[in-house]
């Protein structure tokens, strides 16, 4: 870790979130879309307050390792998942599926998952391309 990012304090004397919290933080939210589960299902479970769940996820608060376990284990993962590898792979993989952490993407891909009908589902593909290319 850089100096610069050790000697940042917030309140109190506590370390600000450094670029490794930011990813675990990502992390989370990724895994709790995946996972179908609110904000408040998962700050109950774990203890905090809807409103400190949601600055651990923005990034703006640190995760301490206790709460990160309990994290883990309300997602009913490894605490593993958290934690990227420094491999080239590792990285690009992270980067193919940033556009899911986008607000409302795993909605989407739930919803396509559930239509039953090929038609339907070429549909709804080429209206959302057509959408995209747009831009709105």
């Amino acid at each position: 870790m850089s100096n610069e990012i050790i000697s940042r304090k917030g309140r109190a004397g506590q370390r600000r979130a450094c670029a490794e919290d930011i990813a675990i933080a990502q992390r989370l939210r990724a895994l709790r879309l995946e996972r179908g589960l609110s904000q408040n299902a998962i700050a109950r479970q774990t203890g905090v307050s809807f409103q400190q769940f949601q600055k651990y996820e923005k990034g703006d608060n640190r995760i301490s390792a206790g709460r990160l376990q309990r994290i883990a284990d309300a997602l009913n993962i490894l605490i593993t998942a958290f934690y990227g590898t420094n491999s080239k792979r590792s990285e690009e993989h992270e980067q193919s599926f940033v556009y899911l952490r986008t607000r409302g993407a795993m909605r989407l891909v739930r919803a396509y998952a559930g239509i039953s009908g090929r038609a339907s589902r070429v549909a709804l593909l080429a209206l959302a391309e057509a959408l995209a290319q747009r831009g709105g």
